[in-house]
């Protein structure tokens, strides 16, 4: 059975338009078979991608003239795909038949229909060409070879190598810097999250415990997580010239400062962070009979970000960490997109795992990153904390990550609130009660559906921490049912003299129904639904039809109709009431 439905307008990186036809002498078209290399090379390409749509009979400008007839086979088609690809790649092959604007029409002209999914290997032809697709500088895609060099990078992002366990080729042991060695046991020593039993290790031990060596053909060779970490820096520049990072500070458009580092990661991350400080002032703020002092970017949130950037980079590709504050905030940014299965909406909630599982391992025994792996958490703690903007990764693309921090002021009502909690818990708030917390003194008021949309996690995992911080008191819910919604609580708005706040927000005050109707009825051409009332105020179906009789009852509304069609009609007195 042909497919019914549309194709997309124009050529993506995911969705590519091939002809099958030739323009004679005198301009008409004749039908020209596609060679099966071009296919096979888009296939590929596709596949070693993001996966995507190949349309056969498109022209490039989205115009449908037809399929050769040696591809209208759909099962044959499939099969010469699986049989010219390795490994083979299971295509879905269809028709569809097309209108001259790309609708469906059975009398349109046949057009086959390739979708590739993406691969999780690396795919060649069966001639040993491998593919990608890429975007030019106009914005239309194209395949292009992808290199031997690029191969680790796909590889890594799909989570099938670590280039950090990867030996370095002429390198020994004598290659790592005694300084640093020294410096990796002053950390181990002063960070209580460190592995302490390493502290009792022979320095050729401590190496092999972390896998900053590997043995290669019964030698000892530093690995690329070794030479990264502790590498004398000579000897990064010439194994690993991708490792280099830049600290920037700008105010407007002056530098004011510029910092390049080529050094051992235990150097370059130590010295960062000492960096940050003179640009990283503190604001002092009373609590009862203590005081706070919070600094305008947290220190815990900085030092996972820039270990998270070291951490996940890719090591294969050409840039370099970066950080910069400025007027705006601080930004760190690292080359190598998210790795497969990682996007931004997924970030708090999916399984931990990164590009170089060596590496990161290393920075968790030594005490610099998160044990947990989830480093991204503390990150976003260290604005939650402060009721402050969350982490924006929307700066990230395919081929790197960048997380902003923005500057802004405490939420002092925020911090108390959460401060006080924890005082009478002795525990902490969970990053998903602090998620909660948030999404609501933005948002004012959500239902478990709004919850979970914003949160991106389930409406389960939403309702029970939402009905968690109710019976802590810190959220009040209104409506029942579906229409449940929640709120801060009262005593949160009045710790901080907004008590108006919590009644605009929790529309307690029952006076307030009757003119939210009527505004309501009055914006709807002078009528309004029982289902209106129920959306507006968030009541159960009886609670919004007793408050229409008492509207119906005092002259501002007349019930008009029965059953399903009845509604209520503003009469003269109620729109004298509404000021008209």
């Amino acid at each position: 059975m042909p497919k019914r439905r549309e194709i997309p307008s124009r050529e993506t990186i995911e969705v590519e338009f091939k002809s099958e036809c030739k323009r004679g002498p005198n301009g008409a078209l004749k039908p020209s078979r596609l060679p099966d290399g071009e296919l096979v090379d888009t296939v590929v390409a596709l596949s070693n991608t993001n996966g995507g749509e190949i349309y056969l009979g498109v022209e490039d400008d989205g115009e449908p003239t037809g399929v050769h007839k040696d591809h209208r086979d759909v099962t044959q088609l499939a099969a010469l795909i699986a049989n010219k690809t390795v490994p083979p790649v299971p295509a879905r092959v269809s028709t569809l038949f097309l209108a001259s604007d790309g609708s469906v029409d059975d009398a349109g002209k046949q057009v086959t229909l390739v979708e590739i999914p993406r691969s999780m290997a690396i795919v060649s032809s069966s001639e040993g060409k491998i593919m990608r697709r890429r975007l030019k500088a106009d914005g239309t895609p194209e395949s292009v070879p992808l290199y031997p060099y690029e191969i680790i990078t796909r590889l890594s992002t799909l989570g099938q190598l670590d280039y950090s366990a990867f030996p370095v080729p002429d390198t020994t042991i004598d290659d790592f810097s005694p300084e640093e060695l020294k410096r990796l046991r002053d950390i181990l020593a002063r960070n209580r999250n460190s592995d302490q039993a390493l502290l009792e290790l022979p320095d050729e031990e401590i190496l092999s415990a972390l896998r900053m060596t590997t043995l290669t053909d019964g030698k000892v060779t530093p690995t690329v997580t070794g030479i990264l970490l502790a590498g004398r820096a000579e000897v990064i520049a010439r194994t690993i010239p991708t490792s280099a990072a830049t600290f920037q500070v700008l105010a407007g458009t002056e530098v004011r400062v510029n910092q390049d580092f080529e050094q051992p990661l235990l150097y370059t991350i130590e010295k960062m962070r000492e960096m940050l400080d003179p640009w990283n002032p503190e604001r002092e703020f009373e609590d009862g009979l203590f005081r706070q002092s919070v600094p305008e970017f947290d220190r815990r949130a900085f030092r996972e970000a820039l270990v998270n950037a070291f951490g996940h980079r890719d090591y294969a590709a050409l840039g370099r960490v970066r950080v910069l504050i400025d007027d705006e905030g601080l930004t760190i940014a690292n080359p190598g997109g998210f790795i497969e299965g990682v996007t931004i909406e997924n970030l708090l909630t999916v399984e931990p795992h990164g590009r170089n599982e060596c590496l990161m391992n290393a920075l968790k025994r030594i005490g610099l990153a998160e044990k947990t792996g989830r480093g991204v958490d503390r990150i976003f703690e260290g604005s939650l904390y402060y009721g402050r903007p969350l982490p924006d990764y929307t700066g990230s693309t395919s081929a790197n990550v960048s997380v902003f921090i923005a500057r802004s002021a405490p939420d002092e009502l925020f911090m108390r609130m959460i401060n006080e909690e924890q005082q009478k818990t002795g525990e902490q708030l969970s990053l998903r009660s602090l998620l909660v917390l948030d999404a609501l003194k933005q948002q004012r008021r959500l239902t478990v559906a709004g919850l979970s949309a914003q949160l991106h996690i389930t409406d389960a995992a939403a309702r029970a921490t939402v009905e968690e911080l109710l019976e802590a008191g810190l959220v009040e819910a209104r409506g029942s049912s579906t229409a449940r919604s929640y709120m801060l609580s009262g005593k949160v708005y009045s710790q901080s003299g907004k008590e108006a706040g919590y009644v605009r927000q929790s529309d307690i005050d029952k006076i307030r129904y009757p003119e939210l109707i009527m505004k309501l009825a009055e914006r709807q051409g002078g009528s309004v639904a029982t289902r209106d009332v129920e959306n507006l105020l968030h009541l159960h179906r009886k609670q919004a039809y007793r408050t229409l009789v008492k509207l119906v009852e005092d002259g501002s509304l007349v019930l008009v109709g029965r059953g399903g069609g009845a509604h209520y009609e503003i009469t003269e007195k109620g729109w004298e009431r509404i000021g008209h």
